[in-house]
C-alpha cells in the first residue's frame, strides 16, 4: 500500500488515515493492500490455464506470456503512478509507436547514429509529457481531455509523417543500421534463465517495478504523489510542489513509452505507424485491476504489474488454447467492471475521497 503524505502534514487522509491500528491486526492490514485482489486473480488465471493447456507451462509458453506481460507491465506501472497522482494519460499507447518511429526514421532515412536517435526520441517524449503536465496544471483542464488530444495528434503524425517520408506506414531495415546489434543487447536480446529464454524486456519490467515501489514507499516524492492524488488543494496548501509532481509523473509515463518503444523496435527490427494505438486503455485496466483508484490517492506499482501479468497470461493462454480471440475483449470488460466494483468497496471502507 502506498504511504500517506506524512511529511507534508501531521494528519492523514484517505486509506492511510486508518493504518495506525493495522499493526495489531495483520490480517486486516493484508486485506487493505491494493494489490491483494490482483494477486488472487493472477493465481486463479495461472492455475486455470495451467490445467487446461499443456503449452502454457512449457518453457516456450512461460517465456512468451512473461514477455507479453512485461511490455504491458512497464507501461501499467507508470500509468498507475500517474493515476495515484490523480491523472490519466491517454497518449501513453501512441507514445510507444511515436518513439519507435522517430528512431526508425532518423536512422534508416537520415543516417543518424542509433544512440543519438534514441536520445533525441527520449527528449521529444519527455517534452510531450511535460507539455501535457503544464497544460493540465496551468489551465485546470482534465488530463483525460488534454491527453486525448495528444493521442489524436500523435496518431495523425505517426501515420502522415511516416508515409510522407518513407512512402509507407512501416519502418523496416533497422537490423542494417550501424550499432543495431549493440543496442539490441540492451533492448532486444534473449537471456537464458532457469531453462527459460527470457526477453530482456522482462528484466526491465522487474527493474521498473522495484524502482516505482521504492519511490512510492520510501521517498518523499512517493508521499507527494499520494497527497496530490488524494487531495490536491490540501496538498498545495501544505507546501507540496504540485507542478513538480505532475511534471515528473507525466514525464515518467512518456519515458516509459519510450522504453517500451525501444524494447519492441529492437526486438522485431521494425515498427508500424499504428503501433500502440488502443493499448492505453489496457494500461489503465491493468492499473485499476491492480488496485489503483480512478479517483487517485491510492494504489501500488506491484498491483499494476500483477494486472499486466493477468492480461499477459490471458492473452497468450487464449492463443495457446486456440480459442476465439474475441473472448479476450469480453474478459477485459469483465475484469475492469469487477475491479472498479472492488475499488469502490475499498474506497468506501477506507474513507478515500471520491
Amino acid at each position: 500500500m502506498t504511504r500517506p503524505a506524512a511529511s507534508a502534514a501531521p494528519t492523514t487522509t484517505g486509506p492511510s488515515a486508518q493504518d495506525a491500528p493495522t499493526a495489531r491486526h495483520p490480517v486486516r492490514a493484508l486485506l487493505r493492500r491494493p494489490e491483494l485482489g490482483a494477486l488472487v486473480a493472477a493465481l486463479g488465471v495461472f492455475v486455470f490455464f495451467s490445467l487446461t493447456n499443456s503449452v502454457f507451462l512449457s518453457p516456450a509458453g512461460v517465456s512468451t506470456w512473461l514477455y507479453s506481460s512485461s511490455l504491458f507491465g512497464i507501461m501499467a506501472v507508470a500509468v498507475a503512478l500517474l493515476m495515484i497522482g490523480g491523472e490519466f494519460d491517454l497518449s501513453a499507447g501512441a507514445m510507444t509507436g511515436t518513439t519507435g518511429l522517430l528512431v526508425g526514421i532518423m536512422t534508416t532515412q537520415w543516417g543518424l547514429n542509433v544512440w543519438v536517435a534514441m536520445l533525441v526520441a527520449l527528449a521529444i517524449a519527455l517534452t510531450i509529457g511535460a507539455a501535457n503536465a503544464l497544460i493540465v496544471v496551468k489551465t485546470g483542464l482534465p488530463s483525460f481531455i488534454v491527453t486525448l488530444a495528444t493521442f489524436f495528434i500523435l496518431q495523425g503524425l505517426n501515420l502522415a509523417v511516416t508515409k510522407l517520408i518513407t512512402g509507407s506506414v512501416v519502418i523496416q531495415g533497422m537490423n542494417q543500421v550501424p550499432f543495431f546489434d549493440t543496442v539490441k543487447i540492451l533492448f532486444g536480446s534473449t537471456i537464458p534463465v532457469f531453462g527459460l529464454d527470457l526477453k530482456v524486456a522482462v528484466l526491465w519490467w522487474f527493474a521498473v517495478i522495484a524502482l516505482a515501489t521504492w519511490v512510492l514507499l520510501r521517498t518523499r516524492s512517493g508521499n507527494w504523489i499520494v497527497a496530490v492524488g488524494g487531495d490536491q488543494p490540501a496538498a498545495r496548501q501544505l507546501g507540496v510542489p504540485v507542478l513538480k509532481v505532475k511534471l515528473s509523473l507525466f514525464m515518467t509515463t512518456a519515458g516509459a513509452g519510450w522504453l517500451v518503444g525501444m524494447l519492441m523496435l529492437f526486438d522485431v527490427s521494425t515498427v508500424q505507424a499504428t503501433t500502440g494505438i488502443g493499448q492505453e486503455f489496457i494500461y489503465i485496466i491493468c492499473a485499476v485491476v491492480g488496485g489503483s483508484l480512478l479517483t487517485g490517492g491510492y494504489g501500488s506499482a506491484a498491483g499494476a504489474a500483477l494486472g499486466a501479468l493477468i492480461y499477459g497470461m490471458t492473452l497468450q493462454g487464449i492463443v495457446f488454447a486456440q480459442w476465439d480471440n474475441n473472448w479476450l475483449k469480453a474478459f477485459l470488460g469483465v475484469m475492469l467492471l469487477l475491479a472498479v466494483l472492488v475499488n469502490l468497496s475499498v474506497r468506501k471502507r477506507v474513507g478515500a475521497r471520491a
